[in-house]
Parts: structure tokens; sequence; C-alpha cells
């Protein structure tokens, strides 16, 4: 998705969520009058509001602005698509890839629009499990499809900065919605992604 600015959004960066990053910031010890602090309470409120903008943003309707009517009926997929999202127990990031499938029926949908709704969803507070439930179900009820398939494989820094520090460790998810409920599909699309 491309970068654009908080306002085009319609978020503002307000006042008050400065003062409570910099209060959280004293707390922490440091002098949020010194040169490298004094502009870190707005920088830090308007990063927060950049990395959860999915709060203001609407995946069915980005879906529904691409569909068109088509009578392919085979498997579809778009692997690889770069994720990155906050985790909701300690707002630390995770990132990593989504994997889609999708077996139209008499629906497609522009294939840019399936990592925007995957970026609409990782611009919130989440944990993984819900994050691949709601792409899922967002292509399941809005395409209505033959069936929909997501892979999601990430690093989460709530493991590796902190806690048990495993930095190695990644963590896959999976969803399944109709004609990927059957194990041939399921697996062929599997082999297709590579797993």
């Amino acid at each position: 998705m491309p970068y654009k600015k908080l306002e085009e959004y319609n978020i503002q960066v307000t006042d008050d969520v400065k003062n409570r990053y910099k209060s959280i910031i004293e707390e922490l010890g440091e002098d949020t009058s010194r040169d490298g602090l004094l502009k870190t309470p707005e920088r830090a409120a308007k990063a927060m509001l950049f990395l959860t903008q999915g709060y203001h943003q609407d995946p069915v309707e980005v879906l529904k602005s691409a569909m068109f009517k088509e009578s392919y009926n085979e498997m579809v997929i778009v692997k690889d698509i770069e994720l990155y999202s906050l985790c909701e127990h300690h707002m630390l990031p995770f990132f990593g890839k989504a994997h889609i499938a999708y077996i139209p029926n008499g629906n497609i949908v522009g294939l840019s629009k399936l990592p925007r709704v995957v970026d609409i969803f990782a611009r919130r507070l989440q944990v993984q499990e819900r994050l691949t439930e709601d792409v899922l179900d967002c292509i399941n009820d809005t395409l209505k499809p033959q069936g929909v398939a997501v892979v999601i494989e990430a690093y989460h820094m709530c493991m590796m900065m902190r806690g048990v520090q495993k930095q190695n460790s990644v963590t896959t998810t999976s969803g399944f919605r109709g004609q990927f409920e059957k194990i041939e599909t399921r697996n062929e699309f599997l082999k297709l992604i590579g797993k």
C-alpha cells in the first residue's frame, strides 16, 4: 500500500496523545526537554497512529471496489505478501508474510486488493491467529468463492526481544474454507506456496 499521510485517512495527532507519550518517556527516567527527545512524543504518536490506521479503513469496501464478473474457476494464489503488525499483548511488532488463495465462483478480484486486505487487518492491534481469521473471513464473506485459504508465517518481537528471546522461531497459522477443506485442494495450495 503506498504511503499516505495520516491526514489522508482523517487521523489527527492530538496533544492528548503526544502528552501521554511524553509522560511515559518521563516515567522511564528520561528528560523530554533534551535535544534528541524534544519531538519524540509527537513522532511516537504519529507512528502509533500510522501503525494502527487499519481501524479507519474498510477491507470489505476495498474488495468490492475491484470485483469483476468472470467465469474463471481455478485456484488464484497471491503469495509472499509482506505484513507488519503490532502484538496486542505487548504492542511490539510482528512481521512476516501471508499466502492467500481463492477459487472464484463467478467473481474475481483485482490482485492488489488481497494484499490491501492483509494490510488493513495487520494495521490494528492483533494476534496472528485472529489476523489469519480476519483475512480469511473477509475474503470468504465478500467474494463468496468456492473456497479460500490463508497461511501466515511471522516473527514476533515479543518472543525475540523479551520473554523467551528465541531469535529463529517462526509462527505459522492457517485457515481454510470451502474447497480448501478438502485435503487434495489444500495440498495443491500448500505445494504451490512451497510448504
